[in-house]
């Protein structure tokens, strides 16, 4: 009993039951239309925000633009373990044939976006160089975490649709191929356009030798963790526990590995989920592991979605016109074209090139490598970028999220 009374409102505890409050609506709400949950992840932001609008006197989430680190946390742990599951769930990885419209997302409908964006922040925006270059990078990569609808199925189910494959796959690989982007606009902000200075070595560090290490040591954290599972000791496997937290604590180990030896650990923790996948890949752990690791990615992305509608209310004071162009022109028309344009004579026939065109889903990953990119250096034009990465992950949860099921429902016939 406090001194106030015995009903006196403690904000903190007020805070958690709102936030239970939000977590089962979105969830629960979308039912009363459909049996998809597509929903509610656009519900969990706007949900959110009204709490913050309507209920000024609780504690506020912290503003990105002040305390990016803590928002930077946060984001790269749930893109850790969403790496990692996407990587679990691709049941067959052959024959290369099945990777060309992966390969052609990533190696031209990317680039491309990162360009269009970048010249879109400069001219259109008045972005300095620097902050158009890594606003292009941090909204360059489709999201693991808020793309579930649009993914392959759990490990062991099959129905690998080309579509959703590439879909997966892209956003399994393209989260730490924008890594590179990120620290160009870096290197552009510390040390200015003087590239003959610096180039050569963005390009052997940042680019070749951090992605070259993130692949080794991927496969060679998937291949042992495998091994200690499955294999040793044979009549005691680890795996015939069930429980997902060893592997877990793996996928910190090689991502934390990764790290220490400057390669990226995105990349890693990807590549070590496709790697794990192949050791007794007909074993029902690999079941068990996704979902545990699913269940954890689903609470911390809640807590992210959540945070980000509490953040809106502080963030849109200062939004303007262009801000809500850069996320329209992103999602309506540079995606789409790029990725178009990347897929032209592919396997793929044309709905199905139109529907992996449309559906590259923005979300946690932009705030990670924006609230990393702000850790880092003094961003001239930090509160523009978070305007702009807030408006567009919430328009395209928006845009993807109710016509997904459509365009699911179009492929699977």
């Amino acid at each position: 009993m406090s001194e106030d009374g015995f009903f006196s409102l403690d904000p903190y505890h007020a805070v958690l039951a709102i936030v239970g409050i939000i977590v089962i609506l979105a969830r629960w709400v979308p039912r009363l239309i459909s049996s998809r949950e597509p929903a509610a992840a656009p519900l969990m932001i706007l949900l959110g925000a009204l709490v913050a609008f309507l209920f000024s006197s609780l504690p506020s989430v912290p503003d990105p633009r002040e305390l990016p680190k803590l928002w930077e946390f946060v984001a790269e742990v749930t893109v850790i373990i969403a790496l990692f599951g996407a990587g679990m769930r691709v049941d067959s990885i052959g024959p290369l044939e099945k990777w060309f419209p992966t390969i052609r997302l990533l190696a031209i409908a990317m680039p491309l976006t990162i360009l269009a964006v970048a010249a879109f922040g400069l001219f259109i925006g008045g972005m300095t160089v620097a902050g158009a270059v890594i606003l292009a990078a941090v909204l360059a990569p489709t999201d693991p975490v808020l793309a579930a609808d649009v993914q392959i199925a759990p490990p062991l189910e099959g129905q690998e649709h080309p579509v959703r494959f590439a879909l997966t796959t892209e956003a399994t690989l393209n989260d730490g191929l924008a890594f590179p982007f990120v620290y160009l606009g870096l290197f552009i902000a510390t040390q200015g356009l003087a590239f003959d200075e610096w180039g050569l070595r963005w390009l052997l560090e940042d680019v070749f030798y951090r992605i070259g290490v993130g692949a080794l040591v991927g496969w060679a954290g998937g291949w042992a963790l495998g091994q200690v599972l499955f294999n040793f000791p044979k009549r005691s496997k680890l795996a015939n526990t069930g429980s997902g937290v060893i592997a877990i604590a793996g996928v910190f180990l090689c991502y934390g590995s990764t790290e220490l030896v400057e390669g990226y650990g995105f990349i890693a923790v990807a590549v070590m989920g496709l790697t794990l996948r192949r050791v007794e890949s007909e074993h029902e752990y690999h079941r068990n592991l996704h979902d545990f690791s699913e269940a954890i990615e689903h609470a911390l992305t809640a807590l992210l979605l959540i945070a980000l509608g509490g953040a809106l209310p502080l963030l849109l004071t200062d939004l303007e016109w262009w801000h809500l162009m850069v996320a329209a022109f992103l999602l309506l028309i540079i995606r789409p074209v790029a990725g178009c344009l990347s897929l032209w004579r592919s396997p793929l026939n044309h709905s199905d090139r139109l529907v992996v065109s449309v559906y590259g889903v923005r979300g946690i990953g932009s705030i990670y490598y924006l609230a990393y990119a702000a850790t880092h250096v003094d961003l001239a034009n930090g509160s523009d970028l978070w305007i702009i990465v807030a408006v567009t992950i919430l328009a395209s949860t928006i845009l993807h999220g109710f016509t997904v099921g459509w365009a699911m429902d179009k492929i699977g016939r």
